[in-house]
């Protein structure tokens, strides 16, 4: 997804069999994979920490993140080169390892994430505006659902005209994303408050210690999952390189670029204001924070960078959604209609299901207390599936030997990576908690209709038995989720 933010790899990547030529340096490698990572998510962090964890939570719960994403980029940077023959997305993993409808389920649970995220864009640009619009509230009222439903299908109908990787738009986003959190850092620092940091050092309830501070670091894991989307979009530069090794470090290198702003936003904030006071800040809460150690010009400040970032984020994700399904249709992994281009090449059906899939979980949060946070947890979740498999496929293709030599070097270290990255998706599944595990089973299921169709148009057996026992706990999953809804057992 390292899509994100406009132009970059997409661009190359439609142009790349017309021009051979065309190679990408380390440091636009780097910088691709800063820019992809880069996005919404960093705004929210102080509050979202603070909710879970203090100090000491912060700190652990970004060095098992780091250490899992970074064998997750590792993961995809390998199979890139192992596999380069499956480029037709990360689901193209889950399909080849693991048979067609998890390779489905994987392809839609990718486009899902995708959607979903884009209706924490919404909510966020709302909760922004609200600070001078009291009816936009946290970006979850009537009106604020209304204008951003306007906004969605602006964008809808804009995208129809072939908008598509505007390097302008690129540029001014880029800009509105770092200037601000740079800015921020160097600001935060000469407010910091040793006193209120160190008061800050645990979290949980009044009585501090080390038997909370699992379930502290648990409760983090959905929000650095979806600060750190997009990592896997390093693998997609591989094939325009002017050195193939330039992959790797690129991934590192800007990996680690990327955890150190993250981590620092985060603990940094833990000086700026108790941690009672963070968890009530409105969304963007570095917006809060920065108006806590300057003024309330910092929020404002904040505020705009946010919404001209999210704006340009928004309308690079809403093309790649619709390119996940795109694909995957002319892969004959869904319906046909959805592979259907209009006069201006934009596949319009895939971005129509997409816009209304948008929608839809957009009126959903008319009924959630927290929407950002509803929004962030579902994204990342329906994110995990989509992983976990491509780390199971790495872990395959180690233990059946396929693609390597007897005496291949690179098989341990390979086979390392695979078995840490496997064991950090998995952990993320139960980190992440049931809730949200059975509510993806609402979009899943359904979901399994497009796959249903495809099956038929191409005269193939729906499922083989194996996968008749992952659609029976998809539509069980799914009627709990309804269920628990409907009584109020489970609440967004």
């Amino acid at each position: 997804m390292a899509l994100t933010d406009g132009t970059g790899a997409r661009g190359l990547e439609a142009k790349g069999s017309a021009s051979s030529e065309q190679k990408l340096t380390l440091p636009t490698l780097t910088a691709m994979v800063v820019g992809g990572m880069v996005g919404a998510g960093v705004f929210s962090i102080p509050r979202n920490f603070a909710m879970a964890t203090g100090v000491y939570g912060a700190l652990i719960a970004w060095l098992i993140a780091g250490a899992g994403m970074l064998m997750l980029a590792f993961v995809f940077q390998k199979l890139a080169n192992r596999k380069p023959d499956l480029d037709a997305g990360v689901y193209a993993y889950a399909r080849a390892g693991f048979g067609p409808y998890l390779g489905f389920a994987s392809a839609f649970g990718y486009w899902a994430s995708a959607c979903v995220g884009n209706v924490s864009y919404w909510v966020l640009i709302k909760s922004t505006l609200g600070a001078v619009f009291p009816f936009f509230g946290d970006g979850n009222t009537i009106s604020a659902v209304a204008v951003s439903s306007v906004g969605i299908w602006a964008f809808h109908f804009l995208v129809l005209r072939g908008t598509k990787e505007a390097a302008a738009i690129n540029k001014i986003v880029t800009i509105a994303k770092v200037i601000p959190l740079l800015l921020f850092l160097v600001l935060v620092i000469f407010a910091f408050k040793p006193d209120v940091f160190v008061d800050n050092l645990w979290g949980g309830g009044a009585e501090k210690g080390y038997g909370s501070l699992f379930q502290q670091v648990m409760a983090t894991m959905l929000v650095t999952v979806f600060v750190f989307l997009g990592i896997e979009g390093a693998s997609n530069y591989s094939r325009f390189a002017q050195k193939r090794e330039h992959v790797g470090i690129a991934t590192v290198v800007g990996f680690l670029g990327v955890l150190a702003l993250f981590a620092s936003v985060s603990i940094l904030s833990f000086g700026i204001l108790p941690r009672a006071e963070l968890q009530q800040l409105s969304q963007p809460s570095v917006g809060g924070v920065l108006a806590a150690a300057v003024g309330p010009w910092g929020a404002t400040f904040i505020g705009v960078g946010v919404v001209v970032s999210v704006l340009g984020a928004y309308l690079a994700w809403t093309l790649m959604a619709a390119e996940v399904l795109s694909i995957a249709a002319k892969k004959d992994d869904m319906p046909k209609f959805l592979a259907k281009e209009n006069a201006n090449q934009v596949p319009s059906n895939a971005l129509l299901l997409s816009t209304l899939l948008v929608q839809g979980v957009l009126v959903a949060t008319l009924f959630s207390a927290d929407a950002f946070t509803f929004a962030l947890s579902l994204c990342s979740h329906l994110s995990l599936l989509p992983y976990l498999l491509s780390a199971a496929y790495l872990l395959k293709l180690v233990l059946t030997r396929e693609t390597y030599a007897p005496t291949d070097a690179e098989l341990r270290r390979d086979m390392l990576v695979a078995i840490l990255a496997t064991v950090y998706s998995v952990f993320l599944v139960f980190a992440g908690g049931m809730k949200f595990l059975v509510l993806s089973f609402l979009i899943y299921a359904p979901g399994t209709l497009l796959y249903l169709k495809a099956r038929r148009e191409q005269g193939l057996q729906v499922f083989a038995k194996a996968e008749w026992l992952l659609f029976g706990v998809f539509v069980l999953g799914a009627v709990y989720a309804l269920f628990g809804l409907i009584t109020g057992y489970l609440t967004i």
